[in-house]
């Protein structure tokens, strides 16, 4: 699934669910050592539980971060 991101340094997220985990995931743009981090450790997790964990998450003064948006990315995918 492609994800154009909103409010965040990175632009967009590239990402699969098969059989209910995330897998895949990568980032256009934004913090390349944290996108990358935040990658690989939701790799394999089940998408629910990543969502869970980084939902609600910001960044500095933005009521958003990379990570939120991913939250938001995997519930889009899940509906």
């Amino acid at each position: 699934m492609e994800f154009i991101t909103s409010g965040v340094c990175a632009r967009k997220i590239n990402f699969d669910i098969v059989d209910g985990k995330v897998r895949n995931v990568s980032f256009l743009g934004g913090c390349n050592g944290n996108l990358k981090a935040i990658s690989k450790l939701v790799e394999g997790m089940d998408a629910t539980k990543v969502v869970e964990i980084l939902k609600g998450n910001t960044c500095g003064a933005k009521n958003t971060s990379c990570a939120d948006q991913l939250a938001k990315a995997i519930e889009e995918a899940l509906k």
